[in-house]
């Protein structure tokens, strides 16, 4: 077929190191094992944040976060319930350009761009939703039994019922999340069979493994790592219906898939894992925006390829609108890079990007060309549960900013070069300056000559309000996670 279907599944919190096939030894993922070995996996491909708004909306535009007006949201790392800020109706996602050329577009899962009616994924190119708007701890939970902060429990308590969507219409509230997947799952299978004469584009947004992590009783069981682990085996198990799916419609070497996560693993102790990578989500660390990616296409990608080429989440755009046939806005400023030409193709091929940078919030925090990594500020900020700035943070800031390292002899940051190579910090410092003028740096105070705007609305609601005689599966989710 001249087109072909694409799938792209992004998960939630999955860290470089979770996945059997990028060294886990602690989750079970048989099957995007087995998807790798069919295709090819990325050793160094970077989401464009290290939290979810800012690289979701990045993924679907292609551009860094604060080109788009995305970095931070009224203060906030991430969109919250019934926020007046989104993505911006008039940017063209991937979702829109595939159609825009004879696609059948749907999203399933998180969306997490905007969840006011001119924001939701229908106004942005897709034919059809179905999800939660937002993270799955944004609904209503336990009160937190770590703080005795009267603001911050008003705030958990005052939270509206997770809402889960069809289109553009509420239709449960507060959804078992130990059955969400599972739904989502035979969501995906449904829309397969019902476009199997194609083409379509299917972006499956994972709930896991964001917390709370509620998984099925028989993937709990069986888990050697816990809940995290019951939820990684989830994302697995989904991989194989869509895989099996796929081949029992005879669309298996018609259809491209995509793996990816979109950002690090939060926390090591909770179950999650960024490998021998250093920090973690929201940081701006290796393990913050480094995660996996696998691409399969039967026949054309080669399998068994390993690449440790530089690539990115906004890399998709330019990449499957080129595939597609589709076209890329020739009127505004797209940060991908069209990578096609590593994906069909072994052994060596030029580069199609050798930089990269890394933005937390609207702040340039580090840049990377080839091998080196030179990290130019970092913000520190207190603890969300005390508050408190901590001696080790600071003592990391002073001790890593500046700093050069090689990801090449040193993925994980251990060693600070940036003294012996005077003449790459020279190099990387003037081509973080021109990025700066480019998008903007507020740790600099710098505004960016070229950003766009984000979407706003004047009278923002949420889309769902507490009602007690509501007949809710669950008033409260049990657990106290937040993640």
């Amino acid at each position: 077929m001249s087109k072909p279907n694409i799938i792209l599944i992004n998960c939630d919190d999955l860290g470089y190191g979770d996945l059997g096939v990028y060294g886990s030894s602690v989750n079970k993922t048989p099957a995007i094992d087995k998807m790798a070995s069919e295709g090819m996996r990325f050793t160094d491909f970077y989401v464009a944040s290290p939290v979810c708004s800012p690289s979701r909306g990045a993924l679907l535009t292609g551009c860094y976060p604060p080109r788009i007006s995305f970095g931070d949201f009224e203060g906030n790392w991430v969109l919250m319930p019934g926020q007046a800020v989104g993505l911006n109706p008039e940017e063209t996602t991937i979702a829109g350009a595939l159609k825009d050329v004879g696609y059948t577009t749907k999203i399933i899962g998180k969306w997490h761009v905007g969840d006011q009616k001119e924001f939701l994924p229908t106004e942005h190119g897709f034919d059809s939703y179905f999800g939660l708007p937002y993270s799955n701890d944004m609904g209503r939970q336990a009160d937190d039994p770590n703080t005795t902060d009267p603001e911050r429990i008003a705030r958990l308590n005052a939270r509206p019922p997770l809402p889960l969507i069809r289109d553009d219409e509420v239709v449960q509230e507060q959804p078992d999340l130990r059955a969400l997947t599972e739904r989502y799952a035979a969501e995906a299978v449904r829309f397969i069979r019902d476009n199997r004469e194609g083409p379509f584009f299917l972006y499956f947004a994972h709930m896991y493994v964001h917390l709370p992590l509620y998984a099925p009783e028989n993937l709990v069981n069986a888990s050697e790592n816990g809940d995290y682990g019951a939820c990684v085996a989830g994302v697995d198990w989904v991989t194989e219906v869509l895989m099996h799916e796929l081949k029992k419609q005879g669309l298996d070497e018609d259809t491209l898939v995509i793996f990816t996560s979109d950002n690090g693993s939060r926390m090591q102790d909770q179950g999650g894992s960024n490998g021998d990578l250093r920090g973690i989500k929201g940081t701006t660390w290796e393990g913050g925006l480094r995660v996996p990616c696998i691409m399969r296409w039967p026949g054309k990608i080669p399998a068994g390829e390993v690449r440790s080429d530089i690539t990115s989440s906004i890399d998709f755009f330019p990449t499957l609108a080129g595939i597609a046939g589709a076209q890329v806005p020739q009127d505004t400023i797209i940060d991908g890079t069209d990578i096609s030409s590593l994906m069909f193709n072994a052994g060596d091929v030029e580069p199609p990007r050798d930089e990269f940078f890394y933005y937390m919030g609207n702040r340039l925090e580090a840049v990377r060309k080839g091998k080196w990594k030179l990290h130019v500020s970092r913000e520190i900020r207190p603890d969300q549960r005390t508050g408190v700035v901590t001696q080790e943070q600071l003592d990391e800031a002073a001790g890593t900013i500046p700093g050069l390292f090689d990801l090449e002899s040193d993925a994980g940051e251990t060693t600070n070069v940036y003294d012996a190579h005077p003449d790459v910090v020279v190099e990387l410092s003037a081509i973080a300056a021109a990025c700066r003028l480019d998008i903007g740096d507020e740790a600099e105070g710098v505004v960016g000559a070229n950003v766009r705007s984000s979407g706003h609305v004047d009278n923002p609601e949420t889309l769902t309000h507490y009602d007690p005689e509501h007949p809710y599966i669950y008033a409260e989710y049990d657990k106290h996670e937040r993640g």
